[in-house]
């Protein structure tokens, strides 16, 4: 019984070390130590989502932690007029979902895999458990929410201020570092026109029109689910243009 002698010995499973680095770089056990981070392992369970699964729905209740291990997932919210915009986006080594209170509180977005992934799950009875033996995480959790919180608060100021060409390389600039797959040609960031114009407040054919000029300067290659930006020091400059 291989899955067997894989619990029994799981410092000998590829798997299971793998997940325990990305736990010690992880802000959310930021300050636990590599036995620490083993113990709370051994009481998740391994799970793949498909890409296009939703992870959770919005509205629906928090009943479990998901840390993904590999992958990218979108997170949208949905008005009540049906209209959607993309939030924010989780990559490989962190909480798709950061508990803010009870597993009864519902989620305020939905979490869609934008491909594959891989991910340790925990049901927040046994989460709860671990953050009473484990309080550094409730540390962790609040400067995550704080570092979300200051990024929307940036992104608002952002749209209230800044022309458009800024604020899509500035919106760029952050899923570079956050779910960027790099490439020989550069790095590449896997969302539509659309979504990047919902990231940036802007329309589409905004969207399209910078973007193909930047792809005329060489700083982007467009393609249609996705964006290489091939040029990262002139993007940073743009980023950086005063008003």
């Amino acid at each position: 019984m291989a899955t067997e002698r894989s619990q029994a010995s799981p410092l000998l499973n590829p798997d299971f070390n793998e997940r325990l680095v990305l736990m010690l770089a992880s802000a959310f056990f930021n300050g636990l130590t590599r036995q620490e981070c083993i113990e709370i392992s051994s009481c998740g369970r391994a799970r793949t989502f498909a890409r296009d699964e939703l992870l959770y729905a919005q509205g629906g209740d928090a009943g479990k932690l998901i840390f993904l291990q590999s992958g990218t997932v979108k997170h949208t919210q949905v008005s009540s007029t049906g209209n959607e915009v993309l939030l924010w986006m989780s990559g490989a080594g962190e909480p798709v979902n950061v508990p803010t209170g009870g597993g009864s509180c519902g989620h305020s977005c939905s979490a869609r895999a934008m491909e594959k992934c891989t991910a340790m799950v925990w049901d927040y009875s046994r989460l709860q458990a671990l953050l009473d033996q484990y309080p550094q995480i409730r540390t962790n959790i609040n400067r995550i929410l704080e570092g979300r919180l200051t990024e929307l608060q940036e992104r608002f100021r952002e749209m209230a201020t800044e022309n458009v060409r800024k604020r899509l390389a500035l919106v760029l600039l952050r899923l570079l570092k956050q779910v960027g797959t790099v490439s020989h040609e550069g790095t590449v960031v896997f969302l539509s026109r659309e979504e990047l114009g919902q990231m940036a407040g802007t329309t589409l054919f905004t969207i399209s029109r910078v973007l193909s000029k930047w792809a005329e300067e060489g700083v982007v290659v467009s393609r249609r689910e996705a964006v290489l930006v091939s040029d990262l020091e002139r993007l940073e400059l743009i980023g950086n243009e005063e008003a």
